[in-house]
């Protein structure tokens, strides 16, 4: 049986022809004895004129049924195409609200859903950056305040303090930065890339290496891709020790594994670490294992290319995070 609705639809009409055709011939073909005889069917004593009416029937109403099939599903396509590239790029262009009236609504309740998530989205960053700007011009008066304090001890609390919350503002706007970005897409020289952010990390004296990289151009956002491996890379460093980068490059997809020697994540939870605000670390002041967007970034920069980010334990110790991102998705402008 068809699991799409394109075969279902084709296989009952075809279906139903070839009985339509048989229960003509049993009823109105005169002679009954042509069919049966001796309780076996004698194809050979058929008239050749209903071998050539059937043939030509059957041909001409599986074309009209792929026809018609074609634009009864074609709609719901178009509607999966849609939602598809609006889970990527919320500045997608809306479904042409034309076609027959059950297209027309479906069509109409998708691009009321999309201008509602657009401003619903707007809004809250709107929201977030006024609060974030409202919040560096009381952090910088504390900041010069705390240096007035004589006590020491008092004073570095302070500054910790006021060091916690400027992280928490600039990384939550950097999340947020992610979900939305309007980016134009260019194919991106994964070996460049790659060795410059290795570079730096290795210039800050952090064990961080990359083995032989071969790959194509990659269609894509820089700085997404950029910043998600950034941080990819920093939890490495941070949690694992080291980091080791590679490359596995596909005709279908194009894979970037990223490997430490730590203590890795209980299974229970590496699919939770990729959800926002999520931090499995805790550290006396807060700051060590920062406020749990690190993954989450790297995870929406996947999806928005149309990719995942997967995490597994090495059997030999340590954690590996494989950002997948398929190829054929994007075309660069």
């Amino acid at each position: 049986m068809p699991t799409s609705l394109f075969g279902r639809l084709t296989l009952i009409l075809v279906v139903g022809l070839l009985a339509a055709q048989f229960a003509t011939l049993w009823f109105h073909l005169g002679d009954r004895t042509l069919l049966f005889s001796r309780g076996e069917y004698r194809a050979a004593g058929l008239p050749i004129r209903f071998w050539i009416h059937m043939a030509l029937t059957l041909t001409a109403v599986i074309a009209a049924s792929l026809i018609a099939v074609r634009m009864v599903t074609r709609p719901i396509q178009r509607l999966v195409e849609a939602a598809d590239a609006f889970g990527r790029d919320l500045d997608s262009p809306p479904l042409s609200e034309t076609g027959l009236t059950e297209t027309r609504h479906a069509a109409e309740a998708f691009n009321r859903m999309q201008r509602r998530l657009r401003r619903l989205i707007a809004e809250r960053s709107r929201a977030l950056a006024a609060v974030s700007h409202d919040l560096r011009t009381p952090l910088t008066r504390m900041r010069l305040r705390a240096d007035l304090v004589e006590d020491e001890v008092l004073r570095s609390q302070f500054d910790t303090d006021i060091d916690i919350m400027q992280t928490m503002v600039e990384a939550t706007l950097d999340y947020l930065r992610g979900l939305r970005d309007n980016e134009p897409i260019q194919n991106i020289e994964i070996e460049a890339l790659l060795a410059s952010l290795v570079a730096d990390e290795q210039a800050l004296g952090r064990p961080v290496t990359l083995a032989e990289v071969r790959a194509a151009h990659y269609p894509g956002r820089l700085s997404v891709l950029k910043r998600a491996l950034a941080n990819l890379v920093d939890n490495a460093v941070k949690y694992g020790h080291e980091a080791n980068l590679s490359v596995v490059d596909t005709p279908t997809a194009l894979c970037i594994l990223i490997e430490d020697r730590g203590p890795g994540i209980a299974d229970i939870d590496l699919e939770r670490v990729v959800e926002p605000y999520v931090r499995l670390e805790t550290s006396p002041n807060g700051t060590a294992g920062g406020i749990g967007l690190g993954l989450a970034i790297a995870h929406d920069a996947a999806r928005l290319h149309g990719g995942d980010l997967n995490l597994e334990n090495r059997t030999e110790g340590g954690l590996r995070a494989r950002l997948v991102l398929p190829r054929k998705t994007f075309t660069a402008e």
